[in-house]
C-alpha cells in the first residue's frame, strides 16, 4: 500500500499581488537543475504527479466522470477551439520530413489568442494572474521556432495545470484530479497528436532507440499508475497486436505501432526491455518515476526552456520537506542504459489512422 499523499498547497488569493516576477529562464546549468530540485515548485511538482498518478489507479478508459467539474469543461471547450484551428490552417505543400512551416501560422494565432482563451477560465483575479500562467500554456504544444515537440513541452502543460490548481481553478480532489488525468490530459494528448502527424513535427532531441518515446513521457507514468494495483494485465501485454484502449499506457503503445515500422523491440528498445523484464505494473510506475525525474526533470537540455519563478518558486525551501516513500522503492528499471530521455529520432513517422478514437470527456 502507498502512503496517503498531502493535498498540492493553495496559494491563497491574498498573495496574488505579491507573487514578484513573472516566470523566466532561469536554468541554464547543470547546478542550476540541482538548485531546482531544492525548490518548492521541484516538490509541487513531483506530488502533484504522484496525486494524479494515484487517482487513476484501477480506473479503465473510456471512463466519464458523473458530475463533470465546470473547471474540467472550461478547459476542454478551450482544447477543442485550438484542435479546430487545424482545419483553418491546412499544411503547406512543402517538401521538408520535419516542420510543416503552418505550424508557425498555428503558433501565431495561440500567441494572438491566448489571452481570450485563458480569459475563458474565469479564474479569480485573472489579470493579476495571467502573466504567471500563460508562459506555461503557450510552451505546451511546441517550438513554433523549431517546429518541434518533446517531453519539455508535456512537462509545461503538466505545470500550467498545476498552477491552475495551486491556485484552485481545480480543485485537489481525487475525483476533479482523475478528469484531469483522463479527461484532459487525453484531450490534451489527442490535440498534440494530431499537431505532430499534421504539421509533421520533429522530436525535440535526439537519443535514437534508447529512448522512451519520441515525444512523450506522462501516458506511461499515468497509463502504469491506471495498471499498478492488478496482477490480471503484465507489463508483456504490450507486445500483443491487439492492445485494447483501455488506459494511458496502451494508448501510446498503440500510438506508436500505428506511426512507426519494424519490430517493436529495434524501435522501442526501452519499451520493449520494460516489457520483458520488469515483473508487475508496480515496479514498472514506480521506475518510471525515478527515470522522469533523471531523464525530463534532470536534463538541463529539456528543462532549460521551461520558467519558473512567481507561482512555481525558484528559491529553495525547506530542506527538511519530503513525499513519502512509495511501496516499490526499488526497480529493475534502474539497471537500463542510461540514454533513456524521451526525445529521441523515430525509426520511422509516417500519417496516422486519424479514425482511431480516444477517449472524451462528457461536459
Amino acid at each position: 500500500m502507498e502512503l496517503e499523499l498531502p493535498p498540492v498547497r493553495q496559494v491563497p488569493q491574498s498573495q496574488f499581488h505579491n507573487l514578484g516576477p513573472p516566470p523566466s529562464l532561469v536554468i541554464k546549468t547543470d547546478e542550476d537543475i540541482e538548485r531546482w530540485k531544492t525548490t518548492r515548485s521541484y516538490y509541487d511538482y513531483d506530488l502533484f504527479l504522484r496525486r494524479l498518478t494515484q487517482s487513476v489507479a484501477g480506473v479503465s478508459l473510456p471512463w466519464t466522470p458523473e458530475t463533470p467539474s465546470e473547471s474540467i469543461c472550461k478547459i476542454s471547450a478551450v482544447l477543442d477551439t485550438m484542435e479546430g484551428w487545424i482545419e483553418d490552417i491546412p499544411p503547406l505543400d512543402t517538401p521538408q520530413r520535419f516542420g510543416n512551416l503552418a505550424f508557425r501560422t498555428w503558433g501565431s494565432r495561440l500567441e494572438e489568442r491566448v489571452d481570450d482563451l485563458l480569459e475563458q477560465f474565469q479564474i479569480r483575479d485573472h489579470e493579476t494572474l495571467l502573466p504567471y500562467i500563460k508562459p506555461y500554456f503557450l510552451l505546451s504544444f511546441g517550438s513554433f521556432s523549431r517546429m518541434d515537440y518533446g517531453t519539455g513541452h508535456e512537462a509545461s502543460f503538466a505545470l500550467f495545470l498545476l498552477c491552475l490548481t495551486l491556485v484552485r481553478f481545480f480543485q485537489p480532489t481525487v475525483e476533479e484530479e482523475r478528469q484531469l488525468v483522463l479527461v484532459v490530459f487525453t484531450r490534451y494528448l489527442r490535440l498534440c497528436w494530431k499537431l505532430q502527424d499534421v504539421y509533421k513535427l520533429e522530436p525535440a532531441g535526439s537519443h535514437g532507440v534508447w529512448g522512451l518515446d519520441d515525444y512523450s513521457f506522462l501516458p506511461y507514468l499515468f497509463g502504469s499508475g491506471q495498471l499498478k494495483d492488478q496482477s490480471d494485465v503484465t507489463p508483456s501485454a504490450i507486445l500483443n497486436k491487439s492492445l485494447p484502449a483501455t488506459n494511458l499506457y496502451f494508448l501510446a503503445i498503440r500510438r506508436i505501432n500505428t506511426v512507426k515500422r519494424g519490430p517493436f523491440f529495434e524501435h522501442s528498445s526501452q519499451l520493449y526491455s520494460i516489457a520483458t523484464g520488469v515483473p508487475n505494473w508496480g515496479k514498472v510506475n514506480s521506475g518510471l518515476f525515478k527515470m522522469y525525474k533523471a531523464e525530463v526533470l534532470g536534463k538541463r537540455v529539456v528543462v532549460q526552456h521551461i520558467p519558473l519563478g512567481g507561482l512555481l518558486e525558484w528559491e529553495p525551501s525547506d530542506p527538511h520537506a519530503s513525499l513519502p516513500v512509495t511501496s516499490h522503492p526499488q526497480s529493475p528499471l534502474r539497471a537500463m542504459p542510461p540514454a533513456t530521455t524521451a526525445f529521441v529520432t523515430p525509426a520511422g513517422i509516417h500519417q496516422i489512422d486519424t479514425s482511431l478514437s480516444y477517449p472524451r470527456g462528457r461536459c
